[in-house]
């Protein structure tokens, strides 16, 4: 019987190739380019400009707070995206149309308004603040505003999974004798834990890069509210370029490599519930 040769695609070989093109040019071209900036450098130079008191401190604050505020959108994320799979009520296609709305509007619009909203004298500030809550100027603000510009992730990636949910699992476990919470817990969850650690991953890695809305929001206080990537306009503003590119590695390496553990995380998570 002579053997089919069939292929997903037509054009196939065609298409991976400006695929590939296009990935090389836009992706690795720049990281390249950034790795050979920093080779510039001697070893003594290298670790000199990326392991300062200062670069340590916002290399603390940015995965900290990114950290912080990717736990908190899986918490939002999933509870927003069942409100909207699960009910229905007045204004559900508008409040679905506003969480992509991070998306669309530029963060430093984002991280603006948040300012205006927590200073002293702001809409919010102005209540918070007597109570010992500032959420300008502050690490707080920064969490704030990666909350803000990763929850769509979070929602955008549980919320196909909540649609596909086959209603007979729940019905059935449900007639076995077991309540609401048990039924989320061990038939629920245990379905969505690949979508979360995914929407983890995406916000967290939204919010490493994070910049514009975080500069507005955070007052840049070196050792107190300064970020690695507003560290590394500050070198550039100083023409150290040698340095910023080596702290831009430095951060690079570091996102790549938790985002590598957290992608393992979800490949055994989805072995483990077949």
């Amino acid at each position: 019987m002579a053997s089919v040769n069939r292929r997903v695609l037509p054009g196939f070989s065609l298409t991976l190739g400006y695929t590939v093109f296009y990935l090389g040019l836009l992706v690795l071209l720049p990281i390249t380019a950034v790795f050979v900036k920093a080779s510039s450098l001697s070893l003594h130079d290298f670790l000199g400009a990326v392991w300062t008191e200062r670069a340590r401190a916002a290399y603390l604050l940015t995965f900290g707070t990114s950290f912080l505020a990717a736990l908190t959108n899986v918490v939002l994320g999933a509870l927003l995206a069942w409100v909207l799979t699960r009910y229905t009520f007045p204004g559900k296609r508008i409040l679905d149309a506003l969480v992509d709305l991070p998306l669309a509007l530029p963060t430093a619009v984002g991280g603006l308004v948040y300012a205006s909203l927590y200073v002293e004298n702001g809409w919010l500030g102005r209540h918070l603040v007597p109570l010992g809550i500032r959420g300008a100027y502050t690490r707080l603000g920064i969490v704030l505003v990666l909350v803000f510009v990763g929850l769509p992730f979070v929602v955008r990636t549980v919320q196909p999974v909540l649609e596909d949910l086959d209603p007979e699992t729940e019905e059935a476990s449900s007639s076995l004798g077991a309540t609401r919470w048990q039924t989320f817990a061990f038939v629920i969850l245990p379905t969505l834990v690949p979508a979360l650690i995914t929407g983890f991953a995406l916000a967290f890695a939204r919010s490493i890069g994070e910049y514009g809305s975080v500069v507005f929001i955070s007052g840049n206080m070196p050792f107190k509210t300064e970020i690695a990537p507003i560290l590394i306009v500050a070198r550039l503003e100083e023409f150290a370029y040698g340095e910023a590119t080596a702290i831009a590695v430095v951060l690079l390496v570091i996102s790549f490599s938790m985002l590598l553990v957290v992608n393992l995380l979800e490949s055994w998570s989805r072995r483990h519930d077949r």
